[in-house]
């Protein structure tokens, strides 16, 4: 039986989640996209800063359609196998420009998120290293079918954390970093590579896909 049915690299999205130029995100998302490519995957490294979005208004979807932003992170979700999003923590929750822009995109049909692979970083000078916005982030990704990997890396201290070559100072930091990256793409590659694995997503115990609820959602 054939089980390689995407011979080409793994192409993942690194979307760094900061509107600042030069946040430690941005900073953090540039570090995994060298370790995505290091690891032979295409990197389409971008920022939320190329996806200009008005606050969601249903009226204005009514009237005017989806806006180009949206449409274009869209297309930039369909492109790739999977993606990684580098999120700030705003009051221990998630950045509003970041919230908005997945409620936008997931008005599109086909769902854009439902069965992608996520993996989740985040940076912040704050002991915490932003993961409570983490864990917030997961819940609206999830419940659109979003397969977001288990373990998330979130780098405390981000102010004195980057050396001047843009790794992480800390070396075992770095080598945590490059291991949660890898178990990602091995996860994401055996997905896309293999046909053997059937693809389903629980929401919760006792959910199925073909469930009418999750369909709204998901479909």
């Amino acid at each position: 039986m054939t089980t390689d049915t995407h011979p080409g690299p793994l192409r993942v999205l690194v979307l760094g989640a900061s509107l600042r130029q030069h946040s430690a995100n941005a900073c953090l998302a540039s570090l995994v996209g060298r370790l995505v490519s290091d690891a032979g995957a295409v990197v389409d490294l971008t920022t939320l800063r190329d996806f200009d979005m008005p606050l969601y208004d249903g009226d204005v979807e009514a009237a005017e359609g989806l806006p180009r932003g949206a449409l274009d992170l869209r297309d930039r979700l369909d492109a790739s196998d999977a993606f990684v999003i580098a999120s700030p923590e705003y009051n221990a929750s998630v950045p509003g420009v970041l919230k908005n822009a997945i409620d936008w995109v997931s008005r599109i049909r086909p769902q854009p998120f439902k069965t992608k692979h996520a993996l989740l970083v985040s940076a912040s000078p704050s002991l915490v290293g932003g993961n409570r916005g983490l864990w917030a982030l997961r819940i609206p990704l999830e419940h659109l079918g979003t397969r977001v990997y288990p373990d998330m890396f979130s780098l405390a201290a981000s102010h004195q954390a980057f050396a001047e070559d843009g790794r992480l100072a800390d070396v075992g930091l770095q080598e945590r970093l490059a291991e949660t990256v890898s178990g990602f793409l091995s996860l994401v590659e055996a997905d896309v590579r293999y046909v053997c694995l059937e693809r389903r997503w629980y929401e919760f115990l006792g959910d199925r896909t073909e469930a009418g609820v999750t369909q709204r959602v998901e479909q």
